[in-house]
C-alpha cells in the first residue's frame, strides 16, 4: 500500500502546497483511492503516474471546499480521457446534490456510472483488494475518517481446526482460502476464522477535519498509520481562536496514548512556511509534535510518497 500526497494546504493553497488530497494505492495493480479532492487536484494527478482510468473510488471526508472543490473538473476530466467504468464516489449527502446541480447547470453527462455512498450512514464498502470503514469525527461541518484495510493478505488454512469442524476437503476449503464466507451445516462460518496469515493486514486511517482526535480510537485498532490533520501548533490554535481543527500535540498525544507506530500530519495553515527559520515554520509542527510522540512522525509535503511494507514498516519512497 502506497500513500501520495497530492495536496497539504488548509483553507486554500500555496505557492508551494495544493489543498486536501491524498492518493492511497493498492500494492499490485494500477488500482487507487483518492480522499479529498481539493480544487486543483486534477493538476496535481498530472505530476503523478496516476490514471484517473484506474481510479477505483473517491472518498470526500466532509463537504468544506478545500477538500472537494476539485471533484467537478476531475470527474469531467475522467471522461475526456475515456474513462467508462463505473466510479465509486463515497462522500456526505451534500456531495451528490452539489454535483448534480452541477452537472445539469454546465450541461456534464459522463459517459461512465457514478455509484454514490451515503457516509452519512457510517457504511463499510468492500472492493476486491480493500475494505473501507467509516468513522464519525468532529468539526464545524459533520466530518470523517476512512479506514482502508487490506483484504487479501497470503494466508494458509488452518487444516487441524477445518478437521476438528468436520469440513470436508474440497470446494469449500477452497472457497475458505480465497477469503470467502461460507454455509456448513446450518452455520455460516467467516474465512478468516480458518486462515493462518502470514502477516497482519495492512491499515491505514485517514481522517477529515476533527477537532477531537480520540475519537479514532476504534478506528485506529490494528492500524499502522494515521493520517490526520495538524493544521496549528497549540501557541497558533489558542491565538486564532478556531473550532474544527486539531493541533499538532493534540494528534500526536492520542497517536501516542493508543501506541501508534505511524503518524503522518498534513493540512497545515498558510501560515507555516517550509523554511525550518520562518517564523511559523512546519518544522514548529514537527517538534511539538515530538515532544509528546514516540513512535514515527513524518510530515506530509506534495507528492511524497510513502510505501506501507507487509510487516507495517512505512517508509518514504525517493523521488525520482
Amino acid at each position: 500500500m502506497n500513500l501520495l500526497f497530492l495536496g497539504t494546504s488548509a483553507g486554500v493553497p500555496t505557492k508551494s502546497r495544493n489543498v486536501a488530497g491524498v492518493a492511497l494505492r493498492e500494492s499490485k495493480g494500477k488500482g487507487w483511492y483518492l480522499i479529498d479532492c481539493g480544487e486543483g487536484t486534477q493538476h496535481q494527478v498530472l505530476n503523478t503516474k496516476l490514471s484517473l482510468n484506474a481510479l477505483k473510488a473517491i472518498l470526500i471526508t466532509h463537504v468544506h471546499g478545500d477538500h472537494c472543490y476539485g471533484l467537478p473538473g476531475l470527474l469531467a476530466s475522467a471522461a475526456m480521457n475515456g474513462r467508462t467504468l463505473p466510479l465509486t464516489i463515497v462522500a456526505p449527502a451534500g456531495i451528490k446534490a452539489w454535483l448534480d446541480a452541477t452537472f445539469e447547470a454546465t450541461q456534464l453527462s459522463l459517459p461512465f456510472a457514478l455509484e454514490f455512498v451515503d457516509s452519512d450512514d457510517l457504511p463499510s464498502v468492500e472492493f476486491e483488494r480493500i475494505s473501507v470503514a467509516t468513522h464519525r469525527l468532529s468539526h464545524r461541518a459533520t466530518s470523517y475518517a476512512y479506514g482502508f484495510t487490506e483484504r487479501k493478505v497470503d494466508a494458509s488454512l488452518d487444516v487441524d481446526k477445518l478437521i476438528q469442524k468436520g469440513i470436508p476437503r474440497g470446494p469449500l476449503w477452497g472457497q475458505l482460502k480465497q477469503g470467502m464466507d461460507i454455509e456448513f451445516a446450518g452455520e455460516w462460518l467467516k474465512s478468516r476464522d480458518f486462515l493462518i496469515f502470514k502477516h497482519k493486514p495492512r491499515k491505514v486511517v485517514i481522517a477529515g477535519d476533527n477537532d477531537q482526535p480520540d475519537l479514532l480510537s476504534e478506528a485506529c485498532a490494528e492500524a499502522q498509520v494515521l493520517v490526520h490533520e495538524a493544521t496549528y501548533t497549540e501557541a497558533m490554535a489558542e491565538k486564532a481562536g478556531d473550532f474544527g481543527h486539531s493541533y499538532a500535540g493534540q494528534v500526536a498525544t492520542f497517536a501516542e496514548s493508543v501506541k501508534l507506530s505511524n503518524l503522518v500530519l498534513t493540512h497545515f495553515s498558510p501560515r507555516y512556511q517550509f523554511h525550518p527559520l520562518a517564523s511559523p515554520s512546519i518544522e514548529d509542527i514537527r517538534q511539538e509534535a515530538l515532544r509528546v510522540y514516540s513512535g514515527s512522525l513524518y510530515l506530509a509535503r506534495d507528492f511524497l510518497e510513502f510505501t506501507l511494507s507487509k510487516s507495517g514498516h512505512l517508509s518514504e519512497v525517493a523521488g525520482e
